[in-house]
């Protein structure tokens, strides 16, 4: 069983190709998604489908041609989209939390680790966060550009190990299944190339703006990330529990290594280190021997100057190179907070980012 899940919903999914949530089988998700939750998965929702309720609260019959008419809709079908979940999800006792991004939020590291830092939040407080791209807001410089590739970000910053797209198609065929009868679903794909990438057809609803290419390029991510990524039909019966449960559903992408060995690979393969956090001897031996995170109460001094989310150097009382790792607070914060125990870092700043300098999960040693 996969322990951490992002399931993107289309638009098709959710409308069932008509002009209106289809409330009924939102409801069904919704079971699924509570079995997973009662099962101790962490699941995320990357949902489509604030443009078309919108569009259902107005009435409206046709698409606004300008992109002030579309995020017009978005604004007002926004909220109606998250009401809808939240009371669905009201009915098995689970609390919803709306997170809201743009391309921006991603891509700017400051910003990526606040939002890391409030899904795992929402996470730990088994809170089930819903995610949307800010449509309303949005324009084509900070836009993701559709809900396939902002759940593979979700991927990103939640580390999930199953990303779940959920479409109007029972996965990725040989050719367009619209338009070529003998195609045959692809149930298992291990590169992705230019040859797979042309027969990826376009959406078929017209509902949403994303189509198999998206989703092609939404699965590269997410497998580089550590996830196993399942292309499946949002219709076919008990589709999430069966995913999720490691059943041949769909077309699957199997990942290319876990989160962790993702994530250690970038630190020791990304920038050079821009600072070093000097450790006691006890922390020392915690970082070797228990496999610890690296408290501020450990540090004994802070050397370079480094923004929090950056690589750092990790040394111990001799100088010698205990490993590198990705710094949960600036230089400036580390210097201010360094020897105290973890229940005084707000005393000290006025704030906190968490209890730990240095997190184990984003830590290799030498």
């Amino acid at each position: 069983m996969y322990q951490r899940i992002v399931i993107k919903l289309g638009t098709s999914v959710l409308t069932g190709g008509q002009l209106r949530l289809d409330r009924a089988h939102m409801v069904e998700l919704t079971r699924q998604c509570a079995a997973l939750h009662r099962a101790h998965c962490d699941v995320i929702l990357c949902t489509s489908g604030a443009i078309a309720a919108g569009r259902e609260r107005l009435n409206l019959d046709t698409m606004p041609a300008t992109v002030a008419g579309k995020q017009m809709l978005a604004a007002v079908g926004q909220s109606r989209l998250m009401l809808v979940w939240e009371s669905l999800f009201d009915l098995y006792g689970i609390h919803v939390g709306q997170m809201l991004l743009t391309r921006a939020d991603v891509e700017d590291r400051r910003r990526f680790l606040n939002a890391r830092d409030t899904l795992q939040a929402l996470l730990e407080h088994r809170i089930i966060p819903i995610i949307n791209e800010n449509d309303a807001v949005a324009t084509a410089e900070i836009k993701v550009g559709d809900n396939d590739n902002l759940s593979a970000l979700a991927v990103l910053l939640a580390e999930a190990d199953l990303l779940m797209l959920l479409t109007d198609q029972p996965g990725l065929f040989t050719a367009d299944p619209r338009t070529a009868p003998d195609a045959r679903l692809i149930p298992e794909v291990r590169a992705i190339d230019d040859t797979l990438r042309t027969r990826a057809g376009d959406s078929v609803s017209g509902l949403g703006v994303g189509g198999m290419a998206t989703k092609l390029q939404a699965a590269d991510v997410a497998r580089r990330a550590g996830a196993d990524v399942v292309i499946a039909s949002g219709h076919a019966p008990d589709v999430i529990a069966r995913v999720a449960a490691g059943e041949a559903v769909g077309t699957r992408f199997p990942a290319l290594e876990t989160p962790l060995e993702s994530r250690k690979r970038w630190i020791f393969a990304g920038p050079a280190p821009s600072g070093c956090l000097m450790v006691d001897a006890g922390a020392a031996r915690a970082l070797r021997e228990a496999g610890s995170s690296l408290l501020p109460a450990g540090i004994a001094a802070v050397e370079g100057t480094f923004l929090r989310g950056d690589t750092v150097s990790i040394l111990g009382p001799g100088r010698e190179a205990l490993g590198r790792g990705i710094a949960r607070y600036d230089s400036d914060e580390l210097a201010r907070i360094r020897g105290c125990q973890s229940n005084q870092i707000t005393e000290r700043l006025g704030y906190a980012y968490g209890p730990v300098a240095v997190h184990r999960n984003d830590l290799i040693l030498a």
